[in-house]
């Protein structure tokens, strides 16, 4: 298979990716938000749709970072996540000019991503039944909590609710009995995160449709269909079973060794997935004999006998530090890993090889820092040319490009606080 290299310096660069696609981002907080930026990584031109004087709600929340030298003005880390590469215009969509300027824009763009709550925007003249009819063309994504049907479809659905919902809490959490033990909320709002990208997903293949057919359509993402889509396995044992899975803590249901064990200076976390990574992990830790014993012969067995094959590899794996045990593993091949923080995360060697942290430069507050996109192309990679922008930052300027309207019309449409 021939690989595909970058193009030499002295080439005309390559488009990026999604180059020539124009997307007006109705979104707030993060699902959206982040599906939006997904597609300004891979080049498309990307037009946040903002409240003015507000903005997304998430401008204002905290965590928050400081962009100048006293401290006074302050950036929701929240937000400069998940909207860098886009351009910032306000327009009061709940007025009839500002739903015409949002019209306008629909009319030269290729997708609209919306999170309003169903039937919101059809008050404006702004559903996909009524932008259909001005682009057939466009692929309109609504994300919602519960979906645009059902009996839930006017609810509004937050990530902690869904996975409260969906699932997702009965499973994560120690045991109960255990300290600790109880449902758990994840530590951030996976199920917004995969929303956004799923509909990424989701909208690509219907550009893709729309490039072979010249038909546009309506893409409807609930969280709580995604939420229930990511039970996988223990989602499809239910149906063909009846079992219902319980919370096991840091230990995989479906594989033993597994877990975090304690070292004689800290945790470790060590997964043992097969019959060979047992063998050899036996081998590792100097106790060849559990190989034999028949309660561990199997993977299912060492689920079932989890609690007695710990009591017996514990003592052992306290006799020695977490570097210990971890170049032991290193060499054995067993996959293992420390419970790192954050500082942890960014201060690691193979998170720091593949760039997992980088910047981005802002005109008036210097560089900012930010974390890159996961995806790895070797042609047409993310790329990262725009910051989050400031509330209205281009207002005006894209209006004027896209729109044609003179200075004295933009003057007005502020003046009356359309813009």
């Amino acid at each position: 298979m021939t690989q595909t290299s970058a193009p030499a310096r002295d080439q005309v660069p390559l488009p990026k990716a999604l180059t020539g696609l124009r997307v007006l981002d109705l979104s707030r907080v993060l699902a959206g938000p982040l599906c939006a930026q997904i597609l300004a990584d891979m080049g498309a031109e990307v037009i946040k749709i903002e409240r003015p004087n507000v903005g997304d709600d998430t401008r204002h929340w905290e965590p928050s970072f400081a962009s100048d030298k006293e401290g006074v003005e302050r950036h929701s880390s929240y937000f400069w996540s998940v909207n860098r590469g886009k351009e910032s215009v306000t327009i009061n969509l709940a007025t009839e000019e500002g739903a015409t300027l949002i019209r306008q824009l629909v009319s030269m763009s290729d997708i609209l991503v919306e999170n309003y709550k169903v039937d919101d925007l059809a008050r404006y003249g702004l559903s996909y039944a009524d932008l259909s009819v001005i682009n057939p063309r466009l692929v309109y994504c609504s994300i919602t909590g519960f979906g645009q049907t059902g009996p839930y479809r006017s609810r509004s659905g937050y990530d902690t609710i869904i996975q409260a919902m969906g699932g997702l809490m009965s499973i994560t959490g120690e045991k109960d009995g255990r300290p600790g033990g109880g449902p758990q909320r994840c530590g951030v709002p996976v199920i917004d995160m995969m929303t956004g990208v799923y509909s990424a997903l989701a909208i690509l293949a219907a550009i893709r449709f729309r490039d072979l057919s010249n038909l546009g359509q309506h893409i409807d993402m609930s969280l709580l269909d995604v939420q229930v889509a990511t039970l996988a396995y223990f989602g499809v044992d239910y149906l063909a079973t009846d079992r219902v899975q319980k919370r096991t803590g840091n230990s995989n249901p479906v594989s033993h060794p597994s877990g975090a064990y304690t070292c004689a200076d800290g945790e470790l976390v060590i997964l043992v997935g097969n019959n060979e990574q047992f063998v050899r992990f036996c081998s590792a830790i100097e106790m060849p004999e559990l190989v034999e014993d028949a309660r561990f012969a199997g993977s299912a067995g060492r689920v079932v006998h989890g609690a007695e094959l710990n009591r017996l590899i514990g003592p052992k794996l306290l006799l020695h530090p977490v570097a210990y045990w971890s170049k032991v593993l290193e060499l054995a091949g067993i996959p293992y890993g420390p419970i790192n923080d954050i500082a942890g995360v960014f201060a690691n060697p193979q998170v720091q090889f593949r760039q997992a942290a980088t910047s981005v430069s802002h005109e008036y507050l210097g560089e900012i820092p930010i974390v890159a996109n996961p995806i790895k192309m070797s042609v047409t990679p993310p790329s990262y040319e725009r910051p989050p922008p400031m509330l209205g930052e281009h207002t005006a300027s894209v209006i004027e490009r896209l729109l044609g309207l003179s200075q004295e019309e933009i003057k007005n449409l502020k003046s009356k606080k359309i813009i």
